[in-house]
């Protein structure tokens, strides 16, 4: 079993920032790429930001300049560092792991999400 856990969501104003972190844990293997989604009121869910086991990124266009993926393999855990935040960048942030739990056994894991309000 692998569980996902997102941490560091809030409230705050438009030009702040806020770090989230999401941790990996249970029968883990290696992990692949991970990543951050987010879904809106009323939206489909769609992706932030993701990182490859080698540390390649690739960013929505919306966030880049402003957010920041980064990974500790060491922890199985990987972070989103957001700035100069939009009211437009409200919603539910998802983590993603793409992961291997044995042998070529590879799936993909969400976490349960957490709220990011910013407000205007």
């Amino acid at each position: 079993q692998v569980q996902l856990v997102e941490s560091g969501g809030g409230l705050v104003p438009a030009g702040g920032s806020l770090r989230l972190s999401c941790a990996a844990s249970g029968s883990i293997f290696s992990i692949n790429s991970m990543g951050w989604y987010r879904q809106a009121p009323g939206k489909q869910r769609e992706l932030v930001a993701a990182i490859t086991n080698g540390g390649s990124t690739n960013y929505a266009d919306s966030v880049k300049g402003r957010f920041t993926i980064s990974r500790d393999n060491a922890k199985n855990t990987v972070y989103l560092q957001m700035r100069s935040l939009k009211p437009e960048d409200t919603g539910v942030y998802y983590c993603k792991g793409t992961i291997v739990v044995r042998g070529t056994l590879t799936y993909d894991y969400w976490g349960q999400g957490t709220q990011v309000t910013v407000s205007s």
